[in-house]
């Protein structure tokens, strides 16, 4: 199973909401996913991330591959470059 970390769109017409979330990928875009990892809203001034960390980085080490849009919403937090210091720390033991 390939599970992918990416954006679940809600919201109305015209007023998108994103949650991210883990999913196998061969789910559909607003389909059935494994668990919710942050919400991102691009309406607000400036937009709204919330992303729990924990829960990031326990995907991203157990090989959940992020979309594009949420590598970047990722990496605007820090988390990948905790992920990455993180992969080089148990290299380096």
């Amino acid at each position: 199973m390939a599970v992918k970390l990416r954006l679940k769109r809600m919201g109305a017409k015209q007023r998108p909401f994103y949650r991210i979330v883990a999913s196998d990928s061969r789910n559909p875009r607003d389909g059935r996913f494994i668990e919710t990892v942050g919400t991102y809203n691009p309406i607000a001034k400036p937009a709204e991330v919330n992303i729990n960390e924990e829960k990031a980085l326990y995907w991203l080490g157990n090989g959940a591959i992020p979309t594009d849009t949420v590598r970047n919403l990722l990496s605007q937090q820090g988390i990948m470059k905790k992920y990455a210091d993180s992969k080089t720390k148990k290299e380096g033991k």
